[in-house]
Parts: structure tokens; C-alpha cells; sequence
């Protein structure tokens, strides 16, 4: 137990430190702090250390088993990079445009987690392949979609330092999600 302890520890530092430099790099680097700080909660902690492997996020794996996971419910509540957060079962549009930092954040997010669990594996087209093959799936306004995807498309052909910029990321958001923006009453 103290092995999965200190292994989930160690994941969470290294995931918040990779999120961080993005953010940073990305102009956000207030968000990059603040990121992720429930995981350290007992809801999200526990079940993280249960299902911990150091090679994949336990989360899937407490879904598997218990057909849910605390630890996601409590996860995705509080915190704004994710766009299930946005996602309103009760109202007729079911999901929303993130705020700019927030869907940054998200961005920052997947690229760092890419990194974490596939170490070495990693390449610049990892997140365009995840996100081809499961992270459209997600209950996402179809503007943050572009977006997301752009991103990734971007960073799969020209890398992270050139992509991850303010400057491009703010000009591709105004682009994508902000043009013909519909304003929601």
C-alpha cells in the first residue's frame, strides 16, 4: 500500500509540474498552480491509490469495476479544465464554450497527462492520435472541439514549444471559437 501511496504521489507531482511549465509557457501560469489540487483530497486520493498502476490513470479502472468512480465525480466538479464541468444535463444546450483559460488549461492538461503515462513513448503526434480515437467522445461544444483538435494537430506537426505560446493559442481560439460566437442567454 505504501508503494501505490508514494507511486500516485509521485505521478500527481510530476503531472501538476509538466502542467505547470505549459501553462507557463502558454501565459496561464496561474492556472498551472491552482491545477489539479483536489486530487489531493481523501475523495480523489483513496480511490487513486486503490486502483493506482503508475501506468495509466486509475480512474478507467475504478469505472470498471464499480461502474463509477468517486474519485472522477468529485474531480470533474471542481475543476474547470474539464469540460464535463460545462456539460448541463437540464438545459437544452447541453454543452458550452469554455472560457479561454479554462480550455488552455484543458490543453495543457491532456498534453501533460500524454506525457506522464507514456514516458518515453511519448511523440508529438501522441494527443492527435488519443484524440482521434477517444477524446472526441467527450460531451464538448463542437467550437471547443475545433479547437482542441487544432491544437493537437498543430503540436503533432510542429511540437510543443512552438504550439503552447500565447500568442497562438489566443489567436486560434479567437479564430475557432470566438468567431460567429453565439451568445448564450
Amino acid at each position: 500500500m505504501l508503494r501505490k501511496i508514494v507511486g500516485h504521489i509521485k505521478t500527481v507531482i510530476k503531472h501538476k509540474w509538466l502542467v505547470f511549465k505549459l501553462c507557463c509557457r502558454a501565459g496561464i501560469p496561474w492556472r498551472g498552480f491552482m491545477h489539479d489540487w483536489s486530487k489531493f483530497s481523501p475523495t480523489e486520493f483513496w480511490e487513486s491509490v486503490k486502483y493506482y498502476t503508475g501506468k495509466r490513470s486509475p480512474i478507467p479502472l475504478a469505472k470498471a469495476e464499480n461502474g463509477y468512480s468517486k474519485a472522477w465525480l468529485h474531480h470533474k466538479g471542481r475543476n474547470k479544465h474539464h469540460a464535463e464541468y460545462w456539460y448541463d444535463y437540464e438545459t437544452s444546450q447541453k454543452t458550452f464554450i469554455m472560457p479561454y483559460v479554462y480550455a488552455v488549461e484543458m490543453i495543457c492538461d491532456n498534453l501533460a497527462a500524454g506525457i506522464t503515462y507514456n514516458g518515453k513513448k511519448w511523440t508529438k503526434s501522441t494527443q492527435l492520435e488519443y484524440w482521434e480515437t477517444k477524446g472526441y467522445k467527450k460531451p464538448i461544444h463542437p467550437k471547443m472541439a475545433a479547437f482542441e483538435k487544432e491544437v493537437y494537430t498543430q503540436v503533432s506537426k510542429d511540437g510543443i514549444h512552438k504550439v503552447i505560446k500565447k500568442e497562438n493559442l489566443k489567436k486560434l481560439y479567437q479564430e475557432i471559437v470566438e468567431e460567429n460566437r453565439e451568445k448564450v442567454t
